[in-house]
């Protein structure tokens, strides 16, 4: 892809927020597009929200899990970048028409003390940097189509990536841990929609210890440059399978002891 098809990439992904009408699979559209491209793509997209007064406050993960991995035929994980008015306080109520098809996962949040970044950072450095974890929900959208009407042809992971790795908000449980203080491969949650259980996971489900999936992305962040900074929310991945979250839901994520998380979507 040449920088204008970025940009051009870009814009589609922005029409299709502001409208609410998702757009075409930009795979199809730039045949042979590559991850390099679709991380080139994903930054336009932020470099225009940042430009019109949002600010970056962390990062999400995903595709840590074996089984999603396995769908999108692929051996690493992805990120995107989180902003400012993607934050809900638990409790609150999404407004109605804010996303186009949101659904929920049930994440580990770790809030940062210090800059993280390097091919040579370790498990001890993330557990260092790190100022505490917290229950979380991620609110996934996606402004691309998940399946292109006209060939059957599924998103692959370049959509997903250039889609800032379909996110599109972020719910922060109240309550504070230690890292060091906890075992969070056995951190679980039941995730409820309307009083009805829908998913269940562990922690172990994010690359084995959600810990990695941190690692992961201070090491990726330093191919491109980029540092992990003091203040950063970090969604470390899914540990359950994304469930709907149509007008009119209550989301209720109970992580035991860890803590809860609800959201509410009018």
């Amino acid at each position: 892809m040449t920088p204008d098809q970025y940009d051009e990439a870009a814009e589609t992904l922005v029409t299709a927020e502001e409208t609410g009408q998702q757009c075409g699979l930009l795979s199809r559209t730039y045949p042979g597009m590559t991850l390099d491209d679709a991380y080139a793509v994903q930054s336009r997209l932020i470099a225009r929200k940042l430009a019109s007064g949002r600010r970056k406050i962390g990062w999400k993960i995903g595709l840590t899990s074996r089984a999603m991995q396995d769908a999108l035929k692929i051996d690493t994980p992805d990120s995107g970048v989180l902003l400012d008015d993607m934050l809900f306080a638990t409790g609150a109520t999404v407004p109605a028409g804010r996303f186009i098809q949101p659904r929920i996962e049930a994440e580990i949040a770790f809030v940062m003390k210090a800059p993280l970044s390097g091919a040579d950072c370790s498990r001890h450095d993330v557990l260092t940097a790190t100022d505490y974890v917290a229950p979380a929900l991620e609110i996934l959208d996606t402004r691309v189509q998940r399946v292109d009407p006209a060939t059957g042809k599924a998103r692959v992971i370049v959509d997903t990536i250039s889609d800032n790795a379909a996110n599109a908000g972020l719910v922060l449980g109240t309550a504070r841990h230690a890292p060091e203080t906890v075992d969070l491969r056995w951190i679980g949650a039941i995730l409820t929609r309307d009083d009805i259980v829908e998913e269940t996971g562990l922690g172990a489900g994010v690359l084995n210890d959600p810990v990695t999936s941190v690692l992961w992305l201070a090491r990726r962040m330093a191919e491109y440059g980029q540092t992990i900074e003091a203040g950063d929310i970090i969604l470390s991945g899914s540990f359950i399978r994304p469930v709907e979250a149509p007008p009119g839901s209550h989301i209720h994520a109970d992580f035991g002891p860890f803590g809860s998380v609800d959201i509410t979507f009018a």
